[in-house]
């Protein structure tokens, strides 16, 4: 059996995206009044993109959610238009999708500088680790440099100035 590891802690931020979702959802059910303020089919169209944005912010991806957002607020702009929402409704549904919008807004930015915080951090530990490979280096230069031999001085040149070619063989004066 494949076991896979799931992130269970959830930041307050992404329990109220789902939650406010789960209000749409139920703001979206209760259509049973004696004139509909929701229409049957619009309100199961409407009801699957609400599923939608409540799986992406669930699955922690807010980016995913506010796209799924913006396709549910279209979605009732046409159904209102089409007369299959009152007025009333809709802008209780608006309501709704603006408080789940503000949500989801502050879960990515949260997203956002945690991913930009664990860059700085990895950089930092990157850099840290060429440091100390660099001190490395130059501990492992420094211990060869003194198990080395001495170097020898040359030894100094001799004097052969005045010996020159002077007796050997004949001159031609």
């Amino acid at each position: 059996m494949t076991s896979i590891t799931v992130n269970r802690r959830w930041s307050p931020t992404r329990w109220r995206a789902v939650f406010a979702a789960g209000l749409l959802v139920a703001g979206l059910a209760g259509c049973s009044s004696s004139v509909p303020d929701l229409d049957t089919d619009a309100a199961q169209k409407l009801q699957a993109k609400v599923l939608t944005v409540s799986q992406s912010a669930a699955s922690n991806d807010p980016v995913g959610a506010l796209k799924s957002l913006d396709e549910l607020l279209t979605e009732l702009d046409a159904s209102a238009a089409e007369g299959n929402v009152s007025f009333k409704r809709h802008q209780s549904i608006t309501k709704a999708i603006e408080a789940v919008r503000a949500d989801l807004t502050a879960a990515k930015a949260q997203a956002e500088a945690d991913a930009a915080a664990a860059a700085a951090a990895q950089a930092a530990a990157a850099k840290a680790a060429a440091d100390a490979a660099a001190a490395e280096a130059a501990a492992a230069e420094a211990a060869k440099a003194a198990k080395a031999p001495a170097a020898e001085a040359p030894a100094p040149a001799q004097d052969n100035a005045g010996a020159g070619n002077k007796g050997k063989g004949k001159s031609n004066d």
